[in-house]
């Protein structure tokens, strides 16, 4: 998310392989729907924190990092208004849900396990699954582990890539050399949230900003950076918050970092190579279920997964829809709201 330079755009696209749009209306809602609600849900021995809204078919958003279930409030309240019941719970590890210590807990079963726990206790036997960044790694991965729970998927940011013969982390560490990659930076318990949680707003704001549309020519001016870089080296802190999300809504996501810091969302990254594992007898495996895809123009994901995205055809036989929104950066639901609830919205209506 985080390498700088256009020339540099191979190796990354090596990189994120290894792991395993044209103007739109504005958005209209055409009913009024139920306040929203908000709750605490015991699932998979955790505490998960969940705002629901509308009733209808089950629509749930799953949030990437460093986001939260607001990050959907455009969409939860659109959604709604189109006749859906919209579930955005704060996932494992974020903001009101509760943290596990242990890095194991963050497995992509366990991860999943919590979404069909949260179906269950809301009543909700099948749902669309959208998600965004690595809230879209789970949704693609949901729809392999427990495709008579999840219908349908939307995911913004993150193409689906097929789990490959070798484990990433290996592959990474590889192609990388002494250059910084920030999930090489990630995984070594206690030392990106030491650097994070010591300024969680200056931490949250320099991300928000430098992967936007708006930060961009910023980020890519920066020097490359070497391995032993910091990651708050590799981005822009402009001081003040984008106007996307404006200074209130961005003291809440700083109140709820607050609670329990960076540590259980970065546990996440340090799975990869477990989920690599859990995940093998899908190597090779196509998603099937519909699907809609959304990304960015400006976004720094787009580089680095051009390749999985190429193939989302093959991979993705049952593909709707493939949007590139024009001058959006990598925060797209919050960058673009209103583009982003029309085309979840029409994907939604027509399966």
């Amino acid at each position: 998310m985080n390498l700088h330079r256009l020339t540099r755009r191979r190796l990354v696209q090596q990189l994120t392989a290894a792991a395993a749009g044209s103007a739109l209306p504005a958005f209209a809602q055409t009913a009024q729907s139920p306040e929203p609600t908000s709750r605490k849900v015991k699932v998979n021995g955790i505490d998960m924190y969940v705002q629901i809204q509308g009733t209808g078919p089950a629509v749930l958003l799953c949030h990437g990092f460093p986001e939260l279930h607001r990050s959907w409030r455009h969409q939860v309240k659109a959604l709604a208004g189109q006749g859906f019941r919209v579930i955005a719970p704060d996932l494992r590890g974020y903001g009101q849900t509760d943290s596990p210590k242990p890095v194991a807990s963050y497995t992509i079963v366990e991860l999943v396990k919590d979404l069909t726990d949260l179906l269950d206790a809301l009543g909700e036997k099948t749902c669309v699954i959208v998600g965004h960044d690595f809230g879209a790694v789970l949704a693609w991965n949901a729809c392999l582990l427990q495709p008579e729970r999840f219908r349908a998927v939307a995911a913004l940011s993150v193409p689906y890539s097929q789990r490959g013969p070798e484990a990433p982390m290996a592959i990474f560490k590889r192609l990388i050399g002494n250059r910084f990659f920030y999930i090489d930076y990630f995984q070594s318990p206690g030392v990106a949230e030491a650097e994070l949680d010591g300024d969680i707003a200056k931490a949250l704001r320099a991300q928000y900003f430098s992967f936007s549309a708006e930060g961009e020519p910023r980020r890519r001016a920066l020097a490359p950076a070497f391995r032993s870089a910091k990651f708050m080296d590799t981005l822009v802190d402009p001081g003040s918050v984008p106007a996307w999300i404006g200074e209130a809504e961005f003291a809440q996501y700083v109140a709820d970092y607050k609670r329990n810091g960076f540590a259980g969302p970065l546990n996440w990254y340090r799975n990869l190579d477990k989920n690599w594992e859990l995940m093998a007898k899908f190597e090779g495996a196509k998603i099937m279920q519909p699907a809609l895809f959304i990304m960015g123009e400006k976004d720094p994901v787009r580089g680095q997964t051009q390749r999985n995205y190429e193939r989302l055809p093959e991979t993705v036989p049952n593909l709707k829809q493939s949007v590139i929104l024009n001058n959006c950066g990598h925060w797209t639901q919050q960058e673009k709201s209103e583009e982003v609830s029309s085309l979840l919205a029409g994907f939604l209506k027509n399966l």
